[in-house]
């Protein structure tokens, strides 16, 4: 019971956040990645142990009650499509760093940055201007809505 206070308490402070620009919401969003930041690549990691990219955005995006698919270009699937001139804390931003398509996926955190599990950094914070991310940059997805919060699982 007491996670699933705390999921939706996350959840729909994130959820003001992104429908309300509630600056408490992206602190909460801020403060959950800020605690993974440092955390070590890990090839399909899932856990504070070592991240892949779309571990690390399953992991953050499962502290709000959602579930992700479990691979980048699978979750590029999920939610809707976003521009990246509409791009909001919480949205999902993806890459194309192996020439093959979707390879690589972050969280978006404002002020043109995202939040993401490197190969070679694990998890850090970048900026999408920077030129290997402009160059590589797809797509966004919103995966936050409305109805986010009535998927919250009770224990």
């Amino acid at each position: 019971m007491k996670k699933t206070v705390l999921a939706f308490a996350l959840g729909f402070t994130l959820f003001l956040g992104v429908a309300g620009g509630s600056a408490f919401a992206k602190s909460t969003l801020d403060s959950t990645i800020d605690g993974l930041v440092g955390t070590p690549y890990k090839w399909a990691g899932t856990s504070t142990s070592g991240f892949d990219c779309s571990g690390f955005t399953s992991y953050v995006f499962d502290k709000f009650g959602v579930d992700l698919a479990r691979t980048s270009k699978a979750q590029n699937g999920q939610g809707s499509a976003v521009s990246k001139s509409d791009l909001r804390a919480g949205d999902l931003v993806f890459f194309n760093t192996d020439g093959k398509g979707i390879s690589h996926v972050g969280i978006y955190i404002g002020n043109n940055k995202f939040a993401h599990s490197a190969s070679n950094k694990g998890v850090i914070k970048s900026d999408l201007s920077e030129s290997y991310y402009a160059k590589r940059y797809v797509s966004a997805r919103r995966v936050l809505g409305e109805n986010t919060f009535n998927k919250v699982a009770v224990d």
